[in-house]
């Protein structure tokens, strides 16, 4: 007998998965590295811009204030950056690299988001469109508001 074909829905929330599955493993083995996903885009971003306002890396990396912040310092902690006031405005805060937190940028191998961040640059607009259409359609599915 015949195997059923897979309906297209099976096979798109199959590839989902995928993409999930992979982004959890890679956020796994960043962690067992002693650096979050998140903080190793933060560390690849700075290492690309060069030193940044809180602000700027918020943005970047799309989460809230306070969690910038922890995040922050728990790479300072860590060594992997420095936060410096600017001469000229005090209550503003850059963020940079260290030596060491430079290394780790450059050292370890790109996957996951940072990956995703790095490859969707080279796209031509006309396909960041369809992703970006493809997104929202899923956002809607899943009921999830856009911020």
């Amino acid at each position: 007998m015949n195997e059923p074909e897979r309906s297209p829905a099976l096979v798109t929330i199959q590839k989902f998965l995928s993409l999930y599955r992979y982004l959890r493993q890679y956020s796994h083995k960043m962690h067992n590295q002693g650096v979050r996903g998140r903080e190793f885009a933060t560390l690849r971003y700075l290492n690309e811009a060069g030193p940044c306002s809180i602000g700027q890396v918020q943005e970047y990396i799309y989460i809230s204030a306070s969690a910038t912040s922890e995040m922050l310092s728990r790479l300072e902690n860590a060594g992997y950056v420095e936060r410096k006031r600017c001469k000229k405005d005090q209550r503003v805060v850059y963020v940079e690299l260290t030596p060491e937190g430079r290394r780790l940028a450059e050292e370890t191998p790109l996957g996951g988001i940072p990956l995703l961040r790095e490859k969707l640059k080279t796209l031509p607009p006309e396909r960041l469109a369809v992703l970006d259409e493809a997104f929202s359609e899923l956002l809607n599915l899943m009921e999830i508001e856009s911020e």
